[in-house]
């Protein structure tokens, strides 16, 4: 089933919880794919940024999905362990959070979708923190596609063939598991494990997730020039990571730095879950 922002099942209500992969910002240790161009401090800021619009635009989206009845409600599926003060101080005291930080990121995306059910949710989804400006319309078209009766799946392909959003109405484990997580087959991998279980998916357009110096470069392309991979569809504005855009263009060398090398790619986040290519980095 393919996405369609015109998609509506009728009178559908009911409350879906969104998780965020989430993980608390600290030089050195968040969105360092991004360095170079950037600094280390620089790649933490933009995380921290990335976690403050992802969270507005699920505020935004539950706003619109109010007009058919529906609601969205936004958490962090977190990580490392003990960093709830991180996220306190950043978000919204709305924003609900949920510890999930396992060694495979694949329990880390079942945990969030199971606690979301557990409490109460109708519909649970696991987000990524790299799409800041991803459209708000489709994350009301999940929801509504979510409140509709019958189980189903929704999913978000991201242009490297991972996915920026999975949506689920039962904890279906089997589609986290034999996946080969930080490849490009992860969503094929995800689609067939639904294929073998018969679970329908209503697979929405692609979009992008900013983990290396050529998402980076699309998003300020973006942001300034009006640059959309999708024209049909409004882009989130994306006020926090504009705010850390003007001040490093004004301030500092980042335009040079963002006309280098085009190649140019840091691997050295390897040391949790949160570094694979998914719905974070």
């Amino acid at each position: 089933m393919r996405g369609d922002t015109r998609f509506f099942c009728g009178a559908a209500q009911g409350s879906c919880g969104i998780a965020v992969m989430a993980k608390a910002s600290c030089p050195g240790r968040t969105k360092t794919r991004l360095v170079p161009p950037l600094t280390f401090e620089e790649a933490a800021a933009f995380n921290t940024a990335f976690l403050q619009d992802v969270a507005a635009n699920i505020a935004v989206a539950d706003g619109d999905a109010r007009r058919w009845g529906g609601r969205l409600f936004g958490y962090m599926a977190f990580g490392p362990p003990r960093s709830e003060p991180f996220f306190r101080k950043i978000l919204p005291v709305s924003v609900g959070l949920i510890e999930a930080w396992h060694p495979n990121f694949g329990d880390c995306l079942f945990a969030a979708v199971e606690k979301l059910l557990v409490l109460g949710h109708s519909g649970a989804v696991v987000l990524n923190s790299d799409s800041p400006t991803l459209p708000t319309a489709l994350l009301v078209e999940t929801a509504e596609v979510l409140a509709c009766s019958g189980d189903r799946a929704v999913l978000g392909p991201t242009a490297d063939g991972g996915y920026y959003l999975l949506g689920l109405k039962k904890p279906h484990r089997r589609l986290f598991e034999d996946v080969a997580w930080s490849t490009e087959s992860v969503a094929r991998q995800t689609l067939d494990r639904a294929a073998e279980i018969g679970l329908a998916v209503h697979v929405l357009p692609s979009w992008y997730d900013v983990d290396d110096v050529a998402a980076l470069r699309l998003l300020r392309s973006e942001l300034y020039a009006g640059v959309s991979l999708t024209p049909a569809l409004a882009t989130h504005r994306a006020t926090h990571v504009r705010q850390i855009f003007d001040v490093l263009l004004r301030e500092t060398d980042l335009a040079q730095r963002l006309a280098g090398d085009p190649g140019v790619r840091d691997s050295a986040d390897v040391a949790n879950p949160f570094t694979q290519r998914r719905p974070n980095d």
